[in-house]
Order: C-alpha cells, then structure tokens, then sequence
C-alpha cells in the first residue's frame, strides 16, 4: 500500500462501475468536495464546494461540479460522464487515470490533447479551485467548460423552476445571488478565457430543452435508498479557452461563498498537500496505513463558529459534530495522531455545554437547540479526559484538567450518581439505569414514529462498564491531585460486585446486553466490559466474551449489531429509510466496533505474536475498502451477512478513529 491512490480504466469499465468509488476532501469548516471517480454525479450529497454556512453546519451545495467539452479538428469530445432519466453520457471513456494524492486529479487523453484537472479545497475556507493544465497536440483545439451551480441544502432535490438565480458578470467574475436569500453571493472565476452566455445558444429540434438548466441527474445511490434520484442545476456560462497546436496551458477556476481573493488556485492545491504531508510527519508513523488513516482522520477535525473551538464531525457526507461520536473517535482522530491542542479545544468544548452531568448529544445551532439524550457521552467524555493525559502527561495538562475540566467530571459522576434527565441514575444496587417510555438514550438510538427498535431501558451492559471505568478513572485522577478518592474506590468496588452478580449469561457465556429486565440477545455492546481500561470482569470470563463476539458477530468490516443466530437478525441495511432503521442496530455491521474488538481481543490473549498477528489482519483488511466506496475513509456501517459495501455515511469518525486507534495501540508496538 502506498500513500497515493492510482486508478485505471479497470475500474469504470462502465458508469455504474465507476460510480461505486467516490472521493471527498474537506475544508476544515465543514465543508467539503465530492465526487466519483469518474467525474459523475452519484448522490445529491456530491458537489465541488459543499459550503458549511455556519461552521460546521448549514452545509449548502454551490457548485455541483465543472463538465468538459474538447473541439479539435472539427470534432467535439464530450468529457461529461452522467447517467440522465433518460441517457447517459459516457465521458469516462476519455479518462486515462484517476489519482487521489490528498486531493483528486482527473487525468483525460482525447486524441493527442492530455487534460489534468485537479480539485482542492482552502482550507479554512469555502472556497474550491480546479485547476487545469493542458498539452495541447498538434492542430489548434479550444475546451468549453460548464460549471454546474445551486443553492440547496446538501442532500436535497431542487426542481428546475426553483433554479431562480440573478446573475452578473462584472471584469471576468460572475456572481450569483439565489433569490431565496439575496444576503449570499456566489461568486465563481476563471484565470483565463472568456464567458460565453448560454442563454444565447440556439436550440434547432428540442423546444423543451434549457440551456440555462442542467436537468434530471440521475443518482443511483438515492435511487436504492428509495427516492426517485433525481436534480437539476443552474448553467449560466461557460468558459472557451482557445488552445495553440503544441501549446501547454495552466489555468484554474475558483469558486467561493466568501471572498474570492487573489490567491491562485494551483498555490491553494499546494498548500492543501502541504499542510496535509505536516500532519503525517507530527504523527510520527512510518507505516503507510497509519498514514492514510491520518489523512482520513483530518477531515473530521473541524472548527466551531458558535464555541470558536475544534470539534469532531461524526461523518460525511451529513452528520454533524455529536457528544457520542466524538468521545469515541477522541483518542484515534485526535490522540494517535499527536494533535493534542486540538485535543484540549475538543474537551474544553464539550465542557462548557455540559448540563446537569450530561455532555449534548447534539449542539445548539441558528433555530435549534442542544439535545442531551445520551446516557454514554457523558462517561465517554471522562475516558476521553483520561487519555489525553495517559498520551500527553505533562504538568501543565494536569493544571488544564484540573483547572478547566475536573468540576465537570465531578458534576457527571454526582448526576449519575443521584439521577438525572432520561431516567438516568444510580439504583440501590450501584448500577446506572437510562431510558424509559420513548427515550433512545444509547447508541443503538433508532425511534421510528412511536416505535423504539432496540429499547435497551434498564442497566445497559456498555453503561455500566463506561460507569465503573469513569470511578476507576476519577480515582486516578485524585490521586494525581493528591486528593481524597476514596468515595469513587469505593463506589467501584460496589459496582464491581453487582455487575458480576447480575450480567454474567451463564447460559450463553457471554454478558447479557440489559438488566434487570433481562435481554440474552448476543450483542457487541459487552466488548466494552473487556477493552476498557478498567475492567471488572475475571481473565476467563473476559476470555469468554471475546470468544462469543469473535464466533456470532465478527464479520470482517466491524461487528454485527445483533448475532446472526438471533431470529430477529437482519442481514441487509438497503431500501426506503424505514427498512433501513428497522435493520440499523439489529444485524447491520458497524466499522467503529472493531476497534474495541481488537484491544479486546489482544488483551485477552496477551498480545501474543499469534493474536497481534491476527488484529493485524483485521486492521489491515480495512486497506481493501479504503479503495472502495469512498477514497481513503471508512464506512458507517455494512451488510450484516455480507459485509462488503460501504453503506450509511460513506466516512465515519469513529470507524477511522477506532481502526488507528487499535492498529497503533494493539498492533504496530508488537509487531
């Protein structure tokens, strides 16, 4: 494996093969660029600048992307490549190469004409360049370019007479102000040639046809997700570069909700690469996968406008930053890979939300407010405030916690302790209780109508091993701050006791998933009980529930969320959104458990030179999908009988974040 991804014809030997792999870059914002490999539209959430209008969030759709035509010798090649409602246009046929380096580049051969186009994002910005060299061949050529715009929330349809813009071209730069909100300018330019006008083309045959309007994009991907799959985008000009015979030209178009600055586009492309090749030298990783896993780890770490701090955006291309997700991907995104400053921004953030012991499930954004509706962020952020000592451990991260952060712990262990929102608290018997009624307050959260689907209420088994890991944790940090423990020792010890007594599955040999009410259902949540840190279970029982998870949920690409010998199994997560959640969290295989999986599994066999072997393996599988589905990141979820398709989120935080994670912690010291 090497740090650059390399793609030939093999790959798009037609346009639905092409369309499986897609590529996507962000802007530290998020925002973000995405595509295909093959330069055509596979989602609605594809797009060359997808604009966060409020970072992180409001993520809007501006330009779709740039589509090419060639004019040499009379003839016209069309490099466009888009399945229609009633066509398609195959212009992969033209593509030669596709590389991903940190950002794309679309290599085309038409005839003796060699076209590289590159794609990048300014960083900080929501700004896009695509920048285009050209070797011309030996008859005078011209390339007309037609960049695709809109103005919609990513992930929405828009109909063609919503496609409403007012336009202005003033000394080479055009600008668009979408009618539903004049207060944004869209603001696009090329470095070269001239706008040609489409509104002046004249139609011989079709009456109907807009040359304003680039109409029914078909995308495959909505489509299987049981929508019609269907979008428009709005033309206005297009680019005519003339070409000399023999002559090499350099050229970039810009794109920008903001300013658009003089900054060249070729200089914002070196720069991204730049500041990229930065963060894979402070990891310090000498191993490709490593590598590429912190390239993928960087776009999830992304600033907040409304705290002017980092956070963790669950995934792309839709989720948003959300209290689980982050405390879960903290340590691989942020840890593993030696960025502790924004470690420390990520936790301070997270703080100053905290209410009444509970980290927000969901921040509070332009009319919207924070929801709290997790029992496990909570006791993640704890574990996340541990490990950024355990990795940085200098007296001045003591002071920071102990200053900035140490009330709050304080605040969520008296919370749980005493009761709180959700019906979460502490029962006689030292053990957290969560949920009740309507309430989805772990992470297997789906709620369809009035319907929960995995209604874990009770004494989850992750909560109570998060719960005894987090006393362990504050006893720990006491100590350190020669402070008197003692309550939390010994609250751990009463936990201890009940924990053992109560959720050990004699028949299954395995942990059950929920107490009192009690669930025998072989689920994934109990690896916890054995990864932690601080752990209450003997070596052979630990032993025992890696084995259980290993033989009925194991299943390549993560666990399965439910054992495939349970009759309510479900083995595909595919279909309109209400087959999907009635699948999310009863068979379907998740990424980011593997992480757990795997330390779970070292441990218990005390990362023997077999066992660090075999985590290998399971790590470096992962190498195979980071080719597939999208470029150098990790899926949600995948099939639960055969996971092999991305599905869900096409990068997830916490599937990259516990991958690194393990691999660098469990396998890379051993090997």
């Amino acid at each position: 494996m090497e740090l650059t991804y390399r793609f030939g014809r093999g790959y798009w030997r037609n346009i639905k093969e092409g369309n499986e792999r897609e590529w996507m870059i962000g802007n530290g914002i998020g925002g973000y660029s995405s595509q295909t490999i093959i330069n055509s539209g596979f989602r609605c959430h594809n797009g060359y600048l997808i604009a966060a209008m409020n970072p992180p969030v409001e993520r809007y759709s501006i330009l779709y992307r740039t589509q090419e035509k060639i004019v040499t010798d009379g003839r016209t090649y069309d490099l466009t490549c888009q399945e229609y409602k009633d066509y398609t246009k195959n212009g992969y046929e033209y593509l030669k190469s596709f590389i991903f380096d940190s950002v794309p580049q679309y290599i085309y051969q038409i005839e003796d004409i060699n076209v590289k186009k590159t794609i990048a994002m300014e960083y900080g910005y929501n700004t896009v360049a695509i920048c285009y060299e050209i070797e011309n061949g030996s008859s005078k050529a011209k390339i007309d370019i037609t960049p695709l715009f809109n103005f919609k929330e990513a992930g929405t349809f828009k109909a063609s007479e919503q496609l409403d813009f007012k336009t202005e071209l003033q000394d080479d730069i055009l600008k668009l102000y979408p009618n539903e909100d004049d207060k944004k300018i869209i603001s696009f330019m090329s470095s070269a040639g001239i706008f040609k006008d489409r509104s002046l083309i004249k139609v011989q045959n079709d009456f109907n046809y807009n040359p304003l309007i680039e109409e029914n994009h078909y995308y495959e991907f909505e489509n299987r997700n049981g929508f019609i799959g269907l979008n428009n985008h709005y033309t206005p000009y297009d680019i005519e570069i003339e070409l000399e015979p023999f002559e090499t030209k350099k050229f970039y178009l810009k794109c920008t909700v903001e300013e658009l600055g003089d900054k060249d586009g070729f200089d914002i492309v070196k720069e991204y690469k730049e500041r990229t090749n930065e963060l894979l030298n402070r990891s310090g990783y000498k191993d490709f996968f490593a590598l590429n896993l912190v390239k993928a780890a960087d776009h999830f770490i992304v600033d907040r406008k409304s705290t002017g701090l980092k956070t963790i955006l669950a995934g792309f291309p839709w989720f948003v930053d959300w209290g689980r997700d982050t405390m879960i991907a903290f340590e691989g995104l942020t840890l593993c890979t030696k960025r502790f400053e924004d470690a420390r921004e990520i936790l301070k953030s997270f703080a100053e939300y905290i209410k009444d012991g509970l980290v927000p499930n969901v921040f509070a954004d332009k009319g919207t407010q924070a929801f709290y509706n997790t029992a496990d962020a909570s006791l993640w952020y704890i574990q996340a405030v541990y490990k950024y000592l355990k990795y940085t451990g200098k007296k001045s991260d003591f002071k920071f916690v102990n200053d900035k952060l140490f009330d709050k712990l304080i605040e969520i262990i008296d919370a749980y302790s005493n009761g709180t929102h959700f019906s979460i608290g502490m029962d006689d018997d030292c053990l957290i209780h969560a949920g009740s009624g309507l309430d989805q307050v772990t992470w297997m959260d789906v709620r369809v109508d009035e319907m929960v689907v995995t209604p874990r209420h009770g004494k989850p088994v992750e909560i109570n091993a998060l719960w005894y890991n987090a006393l362990c944790i504050m006893d720990w940090l006491c100590r350190k701050y020669e402070m008197n423990g003692s309550k939390y020792e010994s609250l751990a010890r009463k936990v201890k006791n009940s924990f053992n007594k109560k959720f050990w599955n004699e028949k299954e040999q395995c942990l059950f998933d929920v107490v009192d009410d009690y669930d025998g259902k072989v689920r994934p949540n109990q690896i916890w009980a054995v990864s932690l840190p601080f752990t209450m279970l003997e070596k052979e029982k630990e032993a025992k529930v890696v084995n259980k998870v290993y033989k009925e949920l194991y299943s390549t690409y993560g666990l399965r969320s439910l054992s495939y010998l349970d009759k309510d199994f479900k083995s595909e997560y595919i279909g309109p959104l209400m087959k999907r959640d009635l699948a999310y969290h009863m068979g379907t295989t998740w990424a980011f458990l593997i992480g757990s999986f795997i330390s779970a599994y070292c441990k218990v066999n005390n990362h023997s030179k077999e066992a660090v072997s075999r985590a290998k393996e399971m790590c470096e599988v992962f190498q195979d999908h980071m080719k597939d589905g999208c470029i150098n990141g990790i899926a949600e979820v995948f099939d639960g009988k055969f996971s092999a398709t991305g599905r869900g989120c096409y990068s997830q935080a916490w599937s990259v974040g516990e991958v690194l994670r393990a691999y660098t912690n469990d396998v890379l010291p051993f090997i």
